[in-house]
């Protein structure tokens, strides 16, 4: 994570306001999140796509997710190295007799 929020990183600070304040951030958070559910709503779900909607590809509405996220964690000092190792043994622990084996 730390190669992809410092490479983030340079290229935002070459922006007047490289980041946007954070009620706006979490507003894009939201919407990317939401073609993540339309996606997964037209290829799963009841809703299928419009003829005229244009394609979109899950695994880059994700992306777009993560980058959001990065360039929140960034706006905030957080280093997602230590975050996402936090929350992986956070699971381990908390859900290791929670869901059946293999």
């Amino acid at each position: 994570m730390k190669k992809y929020q410092k490479e983030i990183d340079e290229w935002v600070k070459g922006f007047e306001e490289p980041y946007w304040p954070a009620l706006s951030q979490f507003a894009h958070l939201a919407e990317e999140v939401g073609e993540v559910g339309r996606i997964l709503n037209h290829m799963y779900g009841s809703k299928p796509k419009k003829s005229n909607e244009e394609k979109q590809e899950l695994g880059e509405e994700i992306a777009d997710v993560m980058f959001t996220l990065i360039c929140m964690a960034n706006s905030h000092g957080i280093d997602l190295d230590i975050e996402i190792e936090k929350v992986i043994a956070k699971s381990k622990s908390r859900d290791k007799d929670r869901f059946a084996k293999k």
